[in-house]
This record gives structure tokens, C-alpha cells and sequence, in this order.
């Protein structure tokens, strides 16, 4: 959704209603997760995807006909054994899809909502998938304000709370309540639909492998910074227009910067001047990820100094080093690759062997 909320926001502010298609639950070896969306727009334009194509023209018609009937549906597609040409999941998993109109009038938080995710701001789309209440119906819920209704008051108490609960854990889930908002009832389904701004990745070390490691960074969608304390290295001109380039020893930026769950280090400095007050700051604070660059021989010199330094064993655990999956990598590209991966798989929890030599579902429940 996010990637697409552009071209969302642009037909809301010109008052053209489009068919929103978004994924609210999927089971087994589904492509998307919850939160994926696809849209159906003036001309017939498409944008988006639900499945990687697997369904595509299927909601590509329940879009338009929903946009001309001004009803939501809410469909489930699944894997078909019976006809190979029936509309399924070829993955053998199953998605659920709230497929609705979005009028300017009937939505008129959505241009606020795309705004605040183009600012960085945090906000939650909660929407009615199903139950004794108004399907379709949405509910805009910032830190500090709300906009819109799902139709009763007691609801709308109950879901901002909730919402901003799961902003605050960066979540998209589905929660049941009674009809006004009880909590031990389950007749109204409700999807809320978190848009936190992005994770960030801190890299320390302006080399060729910081630039190849900031560029993946920013493909899969964190805001990065680059941090060097030498001037001559730390220039905004090696690296993608998008990433921060900051010029400061790197554990006082590191000391004066907020970190969180999904925040991802990763020092490239080699030098244990620089690397070992970093990570003897970057290991005491909350972070998804801390790798750093080295031989095994520097690792354990540094894992020595960081010992000397009073740091715990939990600590010590926390820090990846090597940084990176074992891929044969050689070059800056193929370093960041295997970096990138291995933050994938300890997010996600994969174990970072080949799929073809491992058996069940591919794609394991979230944890969250």
C-alpha cells in the first residue's frame, strides 16, 4: 500500500473513485502479506499487486464492479486441485481480499492518511471487513488525533485504542469487537492497517561496501544514514541521493540518535578505533540487527575488547560478526547481498538455507 498511495492520493484529491483490493489475512505459503493492495483506477489503470499475478484479474473485475456498485466484497482465493485454470493461489496458500470503493466522500480521511505516510508520519487505517457494521467503513488514528467512524461511537473508542497500539508495534492485524465495541464479542472484524514511518539503518563507514550496503538498505525500504567521522570518505556524492551522510565520530552520532526494535546497524569501520566504542554503545541500546565487518581473527580481538570494556555476555550475543550470510560474496554488491539477507532471515525468522533443501511452508507465520 504504501507504494502506491501516490497515485491513491492523487485520484482522491481530483474526486475520482477507485477500486481498492487489500489483502487482511492470509494462511500457509500466501505471496503477500497482510496490508498488500492493488487498485483499479480511472482508465482502467492498475496498480499494485495482491498476489504477484496469481488473482490479479479476478480482483482487477471485482474492483470495477464494486466501484460501480458502491457495495464492498470481501473474497478468499485458494489453491484449486479440481481445475488448474480456476482463479487460486498456484502456491497452494489463501488470502483474503476486502475489495471497496473509495470515494472522496465516502473517505474523506484518505488524502490526510497518504499525507501523514509521505511525511513519515505514523497513522493506522482501520477499516470494517465484516460483521454487523458498516463494511468498508474507515477510521483514521494518529498518536494524537482521530478522523472518520466505522458507524458506532463505542467502536470507534475501542479500535483507536487498539490502533494505536499496533502503530506503535508497526503491525497490520485483524481484531474482532462486538457491535459497539465489546471486547469478549467477535461479530465485527475490523482490519487495522499500520503505516509507521520507515526502519532505519545506521551505517558506520563510508566505503565502497557502505554504498552498496546503503543502496540495498533503501531498496527494501529503510531510511539509512551513513556516518564517517573523515570528511574526505564522508561525502554525499558516494552515495544514492536518498541516504543521509552525516560527518561525526560514530559512537557520539550513534550515542545521540534514537534507535527502536527495527533499527539495523551495521559497522563497516574496521578499525578498532572507531568500531569498538560504537558497538560498545550500540549493543547496550534497543536495535533489530548489529552486525560488523571483519575477519574472524579481528571478531575475536574485538569481541576481546569489548569484554575488557564490561560488556555481558547477553550483550556480546546481540552482535553478528562476520556480518552477513555465508554466499561466497566478493564484491561490495555481493557483500551487501549477503547482509541484506541475513537481516531478512532474522526478521522474519528463516534460516537462511536453500529452500530446496528444506520441507514445509515457505513462507512462516509472522512473530510478532
Amino acid at each position: 500500500m504504501r507504494e502506491i498511495l501516490p497515485t491513491l492520493a492523487g485520484w482522491h484529491a481530483a474526486g475520482v473513485p477507485f477500486g481498492l483490493a487489500t489483502v487482511v489475512a492470509v494462511s500457509r505459503s500466501a505471496p503477500r502479506g497482510p496490508g498488500a493492495a492493488m487498485a483499479v483506477g480511472p482508465d482502467d489503470e492498475v496498480v499494485g499487486s495482491v498476489s504477484g499475478g496469481c488473482v490479479e484479474g479476478a480482483v482487477f473485475e471485482l474492483a470495477q464492479e464494486v466501484v460501480a456498485t458502491g457495495e464492498p466484497s470481501l473474497q478468499t482465493f485458494g489453491y484449486s486441485d479440481e481445475d488448474a485454470f480456476a482463479v487460486g493461489l498456484t502456491c497452494g496458500g489463501e488470502i483474503t481480499l476486502l475489495v471497496r470503493p473509495v470515494t472522496a466522500g465516502s473517505d474523506p480521511a484518505f488524502g490526510a492518511v497518504a499525507g501523514s505516510v509521505a511525511a513519515g508520519e505514523p497513522v493506522t487505517m482501520a477499516t470494517v471487513v465484516d460483521g454487523p457494521a458498516s463494511q468498508g467503513a474507515t477510521l483514521a488514528v494518529w498518536p494524537d488525533r482521530a478522523a472518520g467512524s466505522l458507524g458506532a461511537g463505542g467502536l470507534d473508542v475501542a479500535v483507536t485504542a487498539d490502533a494505536r497500539g499496533e502503530l506503535a508495534l508497526g503491525a497490520s492485524v485483524l481484531r474482532h469487537y462486538g457491535p459497539h465495541g465489546e471486547r469478549r464479542e467477535d461479530t465485527v472484524t475490523v482490519f487495522l492497517q499500520s503505516f509507521a514511518p520507515p526502519p532505519r539503518m545506521l551505517v558506520f563507514g563510508a566505503i565502497d561496501y557502505a554504498a552498496a550496503v546503503a543502496r540495498i538498505g533503501d531498496f527494501l525500504g529503510y531510511r539509512v544514514t551513513v556516518c564517517d567521522a573523515r570528511p574526505v570518505f564522508a561525502t554525499p556524492k558516494r552515495f544514492p541521493a536518498a541516504v543521509e551522510v552525516v560527518v561525526d565520530w560514530p559512537h557520539r552520532y550513534l550515542s545521540g540518535t534514537d534507535t527502536d526494535e527495527r533499527t539495523v546497524i551495521c559497522v563497516l569501520t574496521h578499525d578498532p578505533k572507531f568500531d569498538v566504542p560504537l558497538l560498545e554503545e550500540a549493543l547496550r541500546r534497543p536495535a533489530a540487527y548489529i552486525g560488523a565487518m571483519g575477519s574472524r581473527r579481528t571478531h575475536e580481538e574485538r569481541r576481546a575488547r569489548l569484554a575488557g570494556a564490561g560488556l555481558t555476555e547477553a550483550e556480546l550475543s546481540r552482535l553478528r560478526s562476520p556480518l552477513g550470510l555465508d554466499l561466497g560474496a566478493r564484491t561490495p554488491e555481493e557483500v551487501a547481498v549477503s547482509v541484506a539477507a541475513e537481516i531478512v532471515a532474522l526478521r522474519w525468522g528463516g534460516s537462511g538455507a536453500p529452500l530446496a533443501t528444506t520441507t514445509g511452508a515457505i513462507h512462516a507465520p509472522a512473530v510478532r
